[in-house]
């Protein structure tokens, strides 16, 4: 039976590429400048929809479920039903504007299909990415997840041009709920082949971890001080990036006046720039240490927040597309690097539950951060678009936020290294 499933791993390897990448094309239609769509229909300020999108954030926290679930045998059932019922959520989303119903009643629709949706989500996620990646060799983990995600950022690319396309379509003849009714479908048919994708890969045979209580692993987790800093780390750039991004998508199509062709011709900007830097990125982070990898990546990221400052309707077209290329640049590594990261730190039993511990303080932690800058963004357009008298745009000054945390963060990583290095020379 062992000698059956590492035959069949390279199968197995590649229906986790492509699981990641339909699930990559559902998560697109429910951020930025899509769901913003949907939110301004219905009614909803831009204050808000920034809030309401950064439940992507606050779902993270429900990663803690997991550590419940870290037994519980096989996960290929439960893990499956659980993404059926979170991705037909996320298409219900898209059918709300339909509804003949009171205001309030489809913002709370919205609200419930959104949260509901990313809750389950991450409730599956880190037995999930377990459950796949068991059947990595752990010594080129970086080179293959940069390869699963250049394949998702590729198929993305196409797939956000070719569905802006069919929205702008429907926008030019006032017609956006067609449009929508395209993107709920969408959704429903990507959860049909993201599921065969789960039901063709089989569970890796492993030994059950020892039965221990909450509480014990929990404690184990807390005890492992590697853990926690690279905990600290992540959950620092979650809060740097959720000061910022959950409010571009409504900057984009409103103050700075991009069609949904113009944001797609942004996402394969995005995708091949990322998809290009993704895989000398992961082998650097396998050949030194995702540590280093994450230096790189969180210093394009000041760079990226640190030029947004700057970006208003009058070189928007040029300066948000340098901004994002930035972005893409730093993103390469970090999605995959979070997941390295805390795999360096334990061993394969706890695996599930630092994944989730340090998703759930992360999203706690980013959504915290976007409810608490809100305000600041009604302050700012509400008094004319200007803040102690200067004349800026909300975006512009939740970038310059970002941006100071971000030195900040590389400052203590730098320091993080140094100790390690003198550690090493030391031994």
């Amino acid at each position: 039976m062992k000698e059956k499933t590492k035959d069949h791993a390279p199968f197995y390897r590649l229906m986790y590429i492509l699981e990641a990448a339909f699930e990559y094309f559902i998560s697109l239609l429910m951020i930025g400048a899509y769901i913003a769509k949907v939110a301004t229909t219905i009614g909803l300020s831009d204050s808000t929809t920034g809030i309401l999108t950064s439940l992507v954030s606050l779902g993270l926290a429900f990663q803690i479920v997991a550590i419940f679930l870290a037994g519980k045998r096989p996960v290929k059932r439960w893990v499956s039903l659980l993404h059926i019922t979170n991705q037909l959520c996320f298409s219900l989303v898209y059918f709300v504007p339909f509804l003949e119903v009171s205001k309030s009643v489809r913002i709370a629709l919205f609200i419930l299909f959104l949260m509901v949706g990313h809750i389950l989500n991450n409730v599956v996620n880190s037995p999930k990415t377990k459950w796949f990646m068991d059947f990595v060799d752990d010594k080129k983990r970086g080179s293959f997840t940069a390869t699963k995600e250049i394949v998702s950022l590729i198929g993305g690319m196409l797939f956000t041009f070719f569905v802006s396309a069919v929205i702008d379509h429907f926008e030019a003849r006032d017609d956006l709920y067609h449009a929508f009714l395209f993107c709920g479908i969408g959704i429903f048919v990507l959860m049909l082949l993201h599921t065969a994708t789960l039901l063709l890969t089989k569970e890796k045979e492993t030994e059950l971890p020892p039965k221990s209580s909450f509480g014990s692993m929990l404690g184990d987790l807390l005890k492992n001080k590697k853990l926690l800093r690279s905990i600290l780390i992540i959950a620092l750039w979650n809060v740097a990036n959720y000061v910022t991004t959950p409010f571009l998508g409504t900057y984009q199509i409103k103050e700075l006046g991009f069609s949904m062709v113009f944001v797609s011709l942004l996402s394969v900007l995005y995708s091949v720039s990322r998809a290009l830097i993704s895989k000398p990125i992961g082998r650097y982070g396998d050949k030194t240490s995702f540590l280093k990898m994450f230096q790189v990546c969180f210093s394009f990221m000041a760079l990226a927040f640190g030029l947004n400052v700057f970006t208003t309707p009058e070189n928007g077209q040029w300066m948000f597309p340098l901004y994002y290329l930035l972005y893409a640049l730093g993103a390469a590594g970090i999605t995959s690097g979070e997941i390295n990261l805390i795999y360096e730190c334990v061993d394969h039993d706890h695996r599930v539950g630092a994944l989730a511990l340090k998703s759930s303080l992360s999203g706690v932690l980013g959504f915290v951060t976007t409810l608490a800058v809100s305000p600041l963004v009604t302050y700012v357009q509400s008094n004319g678009n200007r803040f102690l008298g200067i004349p800026l745009y909300a975006q512009q000054l939740l970038s310059a936020i970002t941006t100071l945390i971000l030195i900040g963060l590389l400052i203590y990583i730098h320091r993080l290294i140094k100790k390690q290095e003198n550690e090493a020379a030391n031994s």
